[in-house]
């Protein structure tokens, strides 16, 4: 039974030293990482999403500043509620619980994935 903890902690200590690494490595890859981030900066693309409902249209705009349209659709919203009585006798200023709520104008909302 010792044996079995003496070479369990044995194995532990080698886990323990082969995981470690050294930081010459890590410095030498700090200065090369320098170099390729100032590259990869220049070439990264900017990208928007851009949502509009009920008939709203505003995307022209970017397109004209150079936004170019990766992606489109569109989902079914509700654009305005009614609000009615339940009963005759329903005051809906007072009584909350008597006013019955629907939708009264159902539109599209379109969502744009812009990329420059």
């Amino acid at each position: 039974m010792k044996n079995f903890i003496k070479l369990t902690q044995l194995l532990f200590f080698i886990v323990f030293l082969t995981s470690c690494k050294t930081s010459v490595n890590k410095e030498e890859l700090i200065i090369n990482s320098e170099d390729q981030k100032s590259d990869q900066i220049n070439t990264a693309k900017s990208k928007m999403e851009l949502k509009y409902s009920c008939g709203e249209d505003g995307v022209s705009e970017f397109l004209s500043d150079g936004w170019i349209i990766v992606e489109e659709y569109s989902e079914e919203k509700i654009c305005t509620w009614k609000s009615f009585p339940a009963t005759k006798n329903c005051d809906m200023e007072k009584d909350k619980g008597c006013k019955i709520t629907i939708p009264d104008k159902i539109g599209e909302e379109k969502t744009y994935l812009l990329e420059k």
